[in-house]
C-alpha cells in the first residue's frame, strides 16, 4: 500500500503530464513542478495571465504580435485593455518562471546571468575584420520581458537633440518621434521612486522629480545599496572637468551622474515587461501569449504592388519548416528587436531582392533597407587593483536569492557621457571638420551596402552626426564604474568602462539560409570608420585619467588592463582592436527613415509597402543615442500602441506631453462599455467580445477537465 505522501506525488506528477500534454506547457526544469507540487497553481497562474499551450489557440486575432519582449508586452497590455478587440503575443523563449531568482534579484543580472543559457539567443557576429578577425557575442534575451529579462538594468534615457534628430530623419509625419512625445511616453510607463534621503545625501544623487513619471507599469529608482566609492564619482568627474548633471531624464543627457535603475525598491526586484505589464493584469480573456513558439514568416497578399499582412506561420517543433497558420484580422506587429525583426520580414520575402533569392526566398517586397544601418555601442575598459570594497568582495559567495534584502539590489549605476571637448580639447572642431570632409569616402567605403538609397540613408545619419551631435554638449563617449569583480583584476579591482556612442560605421544583418531556425548572418562592420577608433581611445584614456585622479585614485593601487605599457596612440589603438566588445545596444536594422533613404518603416512605423504590418523595437531607431536603450524602447510600445488604437479601437489613452501621469497597466481596464467593477475589473460588453471570452473560457474548462480525468483515474487504481 503506498503512502498517502507518495500518492499525492503521483497524482500531481500525472495530472502534470496529462495537463501538459493537452496545453501544450512547459514545465521548467528543476522546478517544484518536476517534483510533482504545485501543478494546478502553476497552470492556474498560467492561464490566470493567459499564457497558453498551442491547443488554446484561435484560428485568428485581430493583432499578432510576434516576439514577447519589451515593446511586444508594452503593445499587448496596452491593446487587450479594449476586450472587443484580440491579441495574440508569440515568444520564442520560456516564460522564465523556471529561473524566477535569476530574473528577480538585481544583483544576479552579474553573479548568476542567464546569458549564454537557453534564455539567450546566443547570437555572433561574423568575424570583424578591423578586430582581430574576432567573432563576438552578441546576446539578446529569449524569455517573456527578452533583454529587459536579463540586461543590466540601467534605466538611462537619451538627450532632446538626438530623439529631435530622429524625428527629422523619419521623414514625413516624423514629429510624433520628437522628443515630447517621447519624454510623454516614458513618463507614462514608468513610475519613479526617490532614493532615500541617506542615499541622496551620501551618494550626490540629484533628481528633478517633474522629468519623472509617477504611476506607470514599470518601477525605476536607484539601488538600496551603493558602495562607498560610488560617492566619489561626480566629484572625480567635475575635478576632470566633466559637468555633473543635476538630472539627465529632462533631455539633458549628458555630464555625470548617478543612474537610475529599473528596480521595484518595494522588494528590490528587477522591474522588466513582463512583471510590469502582463503579470499584474487582472484576468483579460482577449489576450493569449504563447511562449516556445518560433514564427517561420509572416503571410502576404500582394495587389498592385502593395502587401497586406494576412497571418504568420508559426511552429513549437525545432526543424519544422511548415508549421501553423494563424489569421492576423487587422494586424501583425513585428517587436522581435534588432535581430529578429529583419530576420522575420525577410523570412518573409520582404528585404533585399538579391540577398533574398539568392538562398531560396520569394521576394515579396523588394526593400533594400532591411537588415542594413545596423549600428550598436562598442567599449571596453580599463582596470585597476583597489582597496576599495567592491560588490564582489561584499557579496555573499552564493547565488543571490532575497530579494528583499537592499544588498542585493545592488548594479553599478556611476555613470558619464563626455562630450567632444571632454575627449579631444581644442582639437574637437577640427575633428568634426575632418570626418565632415570625408562623407564621400565613408558613404564608398563603411556603409556595406552598394543600393543608392541604402548609401543615402547613411549619408543622411553621418551628416547628423557631424552638424547636430559632435559639437553639442551630449556625450560621444560612455564611462561607467564596475564594481563587480573583473577576470583580469579579481575580485578586489574596478573597472572603468569607455563605449562608443554614436558610431560612423554601419554593418548589416542578411540571410545564408532560408530555413527560419537557422540564425541570420550578423556583421556591425566594428571599427570601419577611423573616427570610431580615435572616440573610443580618447575614451579609454578618459577612464586611464579618472582612475588616477583624487578623490578616485586614493583607492586605486595599479593599473591592471591594459597596463602602464600602452601609452601612445598607436599601442592604444593596437590595443583595443583586441578587446572591444559589445556593449548590448544593437539597433537601426528597421530603420524608420523614408524609402529614398533606405528606410523599412515610416513614422506610422509600417513597413514601406505594406498595408497592416509594423515593426516597433530598438530596431527601428535611425541614430544611436547617447544612453541606454531600455526606456526608449519601452517609449516606442507606448507610442505604437496610441498609433494603432487611434486607427483601429475605441479604447484610446492618448499620451499628453503635459501630463507626466496615466493609468498603467494595473489600472483598470477600459472597454467599450462603461466599466463599473472594481478596478481591475470589467463589465462591460461589446459586439464580439463574448465569443472571445466563450472560447477563453472552453479553454479553462477543457483543461481542467482533463486535469479532473486524471486525478480521478489515478484515485480510482489507488
Amino acid at each position: 500500500m503506498r503512502s498517502s505522501t507518495t500518492l499525492l506525488t503521483s497524482l500531481s506528477v500525472l495530472a502534470t503530464t496529462a495537463v501538459n500534454q493537452v496545453s501544450g506547457f512547459v514545465v521548467p526544469q528543476g522546478s517544484d513542478l518536476q517534483e510533482g507540487r504545485h501543478v494546478a497553481a502553476y497552470q492556474n497562474e498560467m492561464r490566470r495571465r493567459e499564457i497558453i499551450g498551442a491547443d488554446g489557440l484561435e484560428s485568428s486575432y485581430d493583432f499578432i504580435i510576434c516576439g514577447g519582449g519589451v515593446a511586444g508586452l508594452v503593445i499587448a497590455s496596452r491593446l487587450s485593455e479594449d476586450q472587443n478587440k484580440t491579441v495574440l503575443v508569440i515568444e520564442a523563449g520560456d516564460t522564465g518562471d523556471a529561473v524566477k531568482s535569476s530574473i528577480d534579484v538585481p544583483g544576479n543580472a552579474y553573479y548568476s546571468s542567464l546569458l549564454n543559457t537557453d534564455y539567450d539567443w546566443q547570437y555572433k557576429t561574423v568575424p570583424q575584420t578591423n578586430l582581430g578577425n574576432r567573432v563576438l557575442d552578441w546576446p539578446r534575451g529569449r524569455v517573456l520581458g527578452g533583454s529587459s529579462a536579463v540586461n543590466g538594468l540601467y534605466l538611462v534615457r537619451p538627450s532632446s537633440l538626438e530623439v529631435n534628430t530622429w524625428a527629422q530623419l523619419a521623414g514625413t509625419n516624423g514629429s510624433a518621434w520628437n522628443w515630447d512625445s517621447m519624454f510623454a511616453a516614458m513618463k507614462k510607463s514608468e513610475t519613479f521612486t526617490p532614493p532615500t534621503e541617506e542615499i541622496t545625501q551620501e551618494f550626490n544623487i540629484a533628481y528633478n522629480t517633474e522629468n519623472h513619471g509617477t504611476d506607470g507599469p514599470l518601477h525605476y529608482s536607484y539601488p538600496g545599496f551603493l558602495l562607498p566609492v560610488v560617492g566619489e564619482w561626480t566629484t572625480v568627474l567635475e575635478n576632470i572637468g566633466v559637468n555633473v548633471s543635476p538630472d539627465p531624464n529632462g533631455g539633458n543627457g549628458w555630464g555625470a551622474f548617478i543612474a537610475t535603475s529599473s528596480i521595484n525598491p518595494s522588494n528590490w526586484t528587477r522591474s522588466y515587461s513582463k512583471s510590469a505589464y502582463i503579470d499584474p493584469l487582472p484576468p483579460r480573456a482577449n489576450l493569449h501569449i504563447l511562449p516556445n513558439a518560433r514564427v517561420l514568416k509572416v503571410n502576404t497578399n500582394s495587389t498592385g504592388g502593395v502587401a497586406t499582412a494576412t497571418g504568420i506561420q508559426y511552429s513549437m517543433t525545432g526543424g519544422d519548416l511548415t508549421g501553423r497558420t494563424i489569421t492576423a484580422n487587422k494586424e501583425v506587429i513585428l517587436t522581435g528587436g534588432a535581430i529578429g525583426s529583419p530576420h522575420m520580414l525577410m523570412m518573409s520575402g520582404i528585404g533585399p531582392k538579391a540577398n533574398l533569392e539568392s538562398v531560396g526566398v520569394q521576394s515579396v517586397i523588394d526593400l533594400p533597407g532591411v537588415g542594413q544601418h545596423v549600428t550598436d555601442h562598442v567599449a571596453s575598459e580599463v582596470i585597476f587593483k583597489t582597496t576599495a570594497n567592491t560588490a564582489a568582495t561584499d557579496r555573499i559567495n552564493q547565488t543571490l536569492t532575497n530579494g528583499t534584502e537592499s544588498f542585493f539590489s545592488f548594479v553599478n549605476s556611476a555613470i558619464a557621457y563626455a562630450n567632444i571637448t571632454d575627449l579631444f580639447g581644442d582639437y574637437a572642431p577640427e575633428f568634426r571638420d575632418t570626418i565632415a570632409r570625408n562623407l564621400t569616402w565613408a558613404v564608398e567605403n563603411v556603409c556595406p551596402s552598394t543600393d543608392p538609397t541604402v548609401q543615402a540613408g547613411y549619408r543622411a545619419v553621418h551628416e547628423a552626426g557631424t552638424e547636430n551631435f559632435i559639437l553639442s554638449p551630449i556625450g560621444h563617449v560612455e564611462l561607467l564604474l564596475g564594481l563587480t569583480g573583473t577576470a583580469q583584476g579579481g575580485d578586489d579591482s574596478i573597472a572603468i568602462q569607455a563605449a562608443l556612442q554614436h558610431p560612423f560605421s554601419t554593418g548589416q544583418i542578411y540571410l545564408n539560409s532560408s530555413n527560419p531556425w537557422e540564425y541570420p548572418v550578423i556583421d556591425p562592420n566594428y571599427l570601419a570608420h577611423p573616427a570610431d577608433t580615435w572616440l573610443i581611445r580618447e575614451g579609454l584614456k578618459l577612464a586611464r585619467k579618472i582612475g588616477n585622479t583624487a578623490p578616485l585614485s586614493n583607492f586605486m593601487t595599479s593599473e591592471v588592463f591594459p597596463g602602464t605599457q600602452v601609452q601612445t596612440d598607436a599601442e592604444w589603438d593596437a590595443w583595443l582592436a583586441t578587446q572591444v566588445k559589445t556593449e548590448y545596444h544593437p539597433s537601426s536594422s528597421c530603420s524608420m527613415m523614408p524609402l529614398d533613404h533606405g528606410g523599412v518603416v515610416g513614422a506610422d512605423l509600417k513597413v514601406h509597402g505594406t498595408t497592416n504590418l509594423r515593426v516597433a523595437d530598438s530596431s527601428v531607431f535611425p541614430v544611436q543615442f547617447a544612453a541606454h536603450l531600455q526606456s526608449l524602447t519601452y517609449g516606442v510600445g507606448e507610442i505604437a500602441s496610441e498609433m494603432i488604437k487611434n486607427e483601429h479601437m475605441a479604447v484610446r489613452q492618448e499620451i499628453s506631453a503635459n501630463t507626466s501621469t496615466t493609468a498603467g497597466a494595473t489600472g483598470t481596464d477600459q472597454p467599450i462599455a462603461t466599466s463599473t467593477g472594481a478596478p481591475g475589473t470589467t463589465t462591460g460588453t461589446g459586439s464580439g467580445s463574448s465569443n472571445n471570452q466563450n472560447s477563453a473560457s472552453s479553454i479553462r474548462v477543457s483543461a481542467a477537465g482533463v486535469l479532473a480525468a486524471s486525478v480521478l483515474a489515478l484515485l480510482a487504481l489507488a
